[in-house]
């Protein structure tokens, strides 16, 4: 994705989450507190041109505070207030319309979301592309 462009990769995190059964289903905020802090890294190694903003729904959202809260450095976490589709639908169109003109990417594989995100200009990608980039 190095297209000289700002880019601006949004995360639906429940969707990266759940997309491996490792039992995150017995702690979400730890699920949530251990994808954030892969994507600090993974944030601290992209070029300065791209922001990654990561999508928090539900139970997840209390990943961000406490004693076990991650250091997420610069990445935005944005912490739904409802619908997790609905605010990652919000963010995107958001990016999408900045001065910049940011190439936008959202990691997803729900396909409705997909449907919605794709009409303002940004493409969609699986976690599995965003798996393999936390471990590249």
């Amino acid at each position: 994705m190095t297209t000289g462009r700002p880019q601006v990769i949004v995360v639906d995190a429940a969707n990266v989450i759940g997309s491996r059964p490792d039992g995150w289903w017995r702690d979400r905020p730890g699920a949530a507190r251990r994808l954030l802090t892969k994507l600090a890294v993974l944030q601290q190694h992209l070029q300065d041109t791209t922001d990654i903003i990561v999508i928090l729904e539900g139970a997840a959202r209390a990943a961000t505070s406490g004693p076990d809260a991650p250091d997420t450095g610069g990445l935005s976490v944005v912490l739904a207030p409802g619908s997790g589709d609905d605010t990652i639908a919000a963010v995107t169109a958001e990016s999408a319309a900045q001065a910049h003109k940011p190439e936008v990417t959202v990691v997803t594989a729900d396909r409705g979301l997909r449907q919605r995100v794709e009409p303002t200009g940004a493409t969609t990608v699986g976690p599995r592309w965003l798996l393999e980039q936390l471990t590249s």
